[in-house]
């Protein structure tokens, strides 16, 4: 059943991290509860050690494959709690960028210049990077605007060399699977510097900091708005942190800031 939905999610149009997400989810929950049993599926939720989101996210994803069936799931109510994203210091960031491999290197150093998703950098294209010139551009994902950033001199080279095994730059695994490959390096870079901080750092945290980076130096919402490609500016008030800069900055530089 997953399978044939998973199928149907990618002729509606579906990304493949979304949809193998909310495959992971679905096949989670039918260990607990057949997945033609709506309430059985909800008592299964219900009873998950999972967070708020988490389970608002499962109804979503269980919702979806009962409209593929052809019969409608009531949502029960859970409320995602909104919580202050987490901003890393620079130089934490460069650390991830420096003590991981070349693609993982690769990818967080184009993350950290360009604010972009991860999907957005995961469907790049050799001929969306101009080398010479230093210039990529994106094309969006939910909804967003194209954008066009100039990149780097150490960024150029670093992409360049990747091997080009096919029309994509970065894509020559599951967008998931290098997840946990990052997630893997960043556990033993965190022993290795002593630093638990890295584990909080998400692909999607770069997108944030970048946000809230952006807006410190020019203090123009405008700006930060455009660059993370939104069309509406409430987006980017969520993105956008008022940083005690001066503090970090501070950290930074002190001894052992790493720590």
């Amino acid at each position: 059943m997953i399978i044939e939905h998973s199928f149907w999610m990618k002729k509606e149009g579906y990304k493949p991290s979304t949809i193998e997400r909310r495959a992971k989810i679905l096949k989670i929950i039918s260990r607990k509860a057949d997945l033609k049993d709506a309430e059985a599926v909800k008592k299964a939720i219900a009873e998950m050690a999972w967070s708020e989101g988490t389970k608002e996210l499962a109804c979503d994803a269980y919702a979806l494959l009962a409209r593929s069936l052809g019969f409608t799931f009531e949502k029960p109510r859970y409320e995602r709690i909104e919580k202050l994203p987490f901003i890393p210091l620079e130089s934490e960031i460069d650390a991830l960028i420096s003590g991981t491999g070349p693609k993982t290197s690769a990818v967080l150093q184009l993350l950290k210049e360009t604010g972009a998703r991860i999907g957005e950098a995961w469907t790049l294209k050799c001929t969306d990077i101009d080398f010479e010139r230093g210039i990529v551009t994106l094309t969006p994902e939910k909804g967003s605007h194209p954008r066009q950033f100039k990149i780097s001199l150490r960024t150029c080279p670093a992409v360049n060399m990747l091997p080009k095994k096919n029309s994509r730059i970065f894509a020559t695994c599951d967008i998931e699977k290098f997840r946990r490959n990052y997630e893997k390096q960043r556990r033993k870079l965190a022993v290795k510097v002593s630093n638990p901080r890295l584990n909080q750092v998400t692909l999607h945290t770069f997108r944030h900091w970048k946000a809230t980076y952006e807006y410190h130096k020019t203090h123009d919402i405008l700006h930060v708005m455009r660059l993370l490609g939104h069309k509406s500016i409430q987006n980017t008030l969520r993105y956008t942190q008022l940083v005690d800069w001066k503090s970090m900055i501070s950290r930074a530089k002190s001894p052992g800031s790493m720590g």
